[in-house]
């Protein structure tokens, strides 16, 4: 299992309207192959002025899934946030993978 972050920072102005939009959008997400889960949190710290920072973490079984979907979908799903908010919010990504641990 992995995951798949994505970390919105978005001016204040428009954060209402996003967030309508990114519950739709991660909805959408999890309808694509491969994907089971996803949960979204609110960035308390750091909180920078005039800014709100959301965070989604997606649950994918496995990298080769992820390269599916970076590959096959990733493109059309990032251009729908880009056509309706422009430079209003920047997205950042990474990839966890969890470390067992020996207790």
């Amino acid at each position: 299992m992995i995951d798949y972050e994505v970390t919105l920072d978005v001016d204040t102005a428009i954060a209402d309207d996003y967030l309508a939009w990114l519950q739709g959008h991660v909805a959408n997400m999890l309808s694509l192959p491969g994907f089971s889960g996803a949960t979204l949190w609110r960035v308390e710290d750091p909180a920078p002025h005039g800014r709100m920072t959301w965070c989604v973490r997606y649950r994918l079984p496995d990298q080769a899934a992820l390269a599916r979907y970076l590959t096959d979908h990733a493109p059309a799903m990032r251009a729908e946030g880009v056509a309706r908010f422009g430079d209003t919010f920047r997205a950042t990504r990474r990839v966890l993978s969890p470390v067992s641990l020996p207790f």
